[in-house]
C-alpha cells in the first residue's frame, strides 16, 4: 500500500498518512515486541539503514505509537539512535512537571531543553498524529521535515508533549556525519519557540520566569519575531521601562493571558530580564491560586 499525501485539515502543512502496525492479536510481550520489530524494519530496509533516511519518517497514530512506547520503554524514533539517557539534571526537571501534571506542557519541555541547553527528541500529539521534532538549544535549530513554526494558531494550541527522549540525531557540521539529517530539515528554533508561546496551549507564565518579579526586555524590533496586534508595543515599552505582569495587564491592548504569552516569548527567544528585586517588581497575579493547583496535582 502506498501512502498518500494530503494536507493537514487544520495546521495547513502536507502530510503522508504512514503505514500504521497491523493490529495485535495476541496478548504475548515477547510475539508483541517481534511484530512491531519487523514491522519497523520492514519500512526501514525500502529506506536503508542510515539516520539521514528517517528524515522522511511517516507521522504514526497516537494509538500506535504509545502501544509501542509502552512495549519498549522509550520512543520508537529513538531506536534510530543509541540508547542513551538525558543527564540526570534534566530528568529531575522533568520529573517536576510530571509531579506538577504539567509534564505534556510543550513550553515548559521547550523551556526546560533551553535551560539545560540539551538537545532532544520531543514526539508532540496533534489530535490522533505524532509529529516528531529534534531540537538542537545550542545551535537553535529544531528538525523536523515539516516546519511547525507555520502552523495555525488553532493547531499549536493543540499540541502536547507524548514523549522527551535523547536524540538520535545530531545538528549540522557534526562530526557524526552519517547521524545528521538532510539540510533542507533543519529549521531555526527562536519562530517556533516565540509562536509557541504566543499561541500555544500555555496561557500562564513559565514556572520559571513566574513569582515577585519585574521584567524588561532586551530585543529590538529588529531582531525579534513579528508581535501582532497590541503586543508589538508592548514589547517596545517593556525595552524603556520596567514593569511586572499587573502592570503590563493593564496596557493598551493587553490582558494577564497577553502580557503572560508575550513575556514567555520574550523570554524563550533570549531577550528577557527578569528582576526580582527591581522597585517595580509586584507578586503574580492569582500566584497562590497557581500554588494551590500545583499542590494538588502533586497530591
Amino acid at each position: 500500500m502506498v501512502p498518500s499525501i494530503r494536507s493537514h485539515p487544520k495546521t495547513g502543512l502536507r502530510t503522508r498518512r504512514s503505514l500504521h502496525p497491523p493490529r495485535i492479536a495476541t496478548s504475548s510481550g515477547s510475539r508483541q515486541r517481534l511484530h512491531l520489530s519487523k514491522w519497523l524494519t520492514s519500512i526501514h530496509a525500502k529506506r536503508g539503514p542510515s539516520m539521514r533516511n528517517f528524515d522522511d519518517s511517516t507521522l504514526w497514530r497516537v494509538s500506535a505509537y504509545e502501544r509501542f512506547r509502552q512495549d519498549r520503554g522509550s520512543s520508537a524514533f529513538a531506536q534510530l539512535g543509541e540508547n542513551t539517557l538525558l543527564p540526570t539534571t534534566m530528568l529531575t526537571d522533568l520529573r517536576h512537571l510530571e509531579n506538577r501534571h504539567e509534564d505534556a506542557d510543550v513550553l515548559e519541555v521547550l523551556a526546560t531543553c533551553l535551560r539545560h541547553r540539551q538537545s532532544a527528541l520531543l514526539c508532540l500529539g496533534y489530535e490522533e498524529l505524532v509529529w516528531p521534532i529534534t531540537v538542537f538549544p545550542v545551535e537553535m535549530v529544531y528538525h523536523s521535515p515539516r516546519d511547525m513554526a507555520l502552523a495555525a494558531p488553532d493547531a499549536l494550541a493543540s499540541f502536547k508533549v507524548l514523549s522527551c527522549d535523547a536524540p538520535g540525531m545530531r545538528p549540522p557540521g557534526h562530526w557524526m556525519h552519517e547521524r545528521v539529517g538532510r539540510i533542507e530539515h533543519y529549521r531555526a528554533l527562536k519562530p517556533l519557540l516565540w509562536n509557541m508561546a504566543l499561541s500555544g496551549p500555555r496561557h500562564t507564565l513559565l514556572a520559571e520566569i513566574g513569582g515577585h518579579a519585574a521584567y524588561r526586555a532586551t530585543l529590538t524590533r529588529e531582531n525579534r519575531p513579528f508581535a501582532p496586534g497590541a503586543l508589538g508595543p508592548a514589547a517596545e515599552r517593556l525595552r524603556t521601562e520596567s514593569a511586572s505582569l499587573r502592570d503590563m495587564a493593564s496596557w493598551p491592548g493587553l490582558s494577564i493571558e497577553r502580557a503572560s504569552r508575550l513575556l514567555n516569548a520574550l523570554y524563550l527567544a533570549g531577550g528577557l530580564m527578569v528582576l526580582r528585586t527591581h522597585p517595580a517588581a509586584r507578586a503574580e497575579p492569582d500566584l497562590l491560586g497557581r500554588l494551590f493547583r500545583m499542590g494538588k496535582a502533586r497530591r
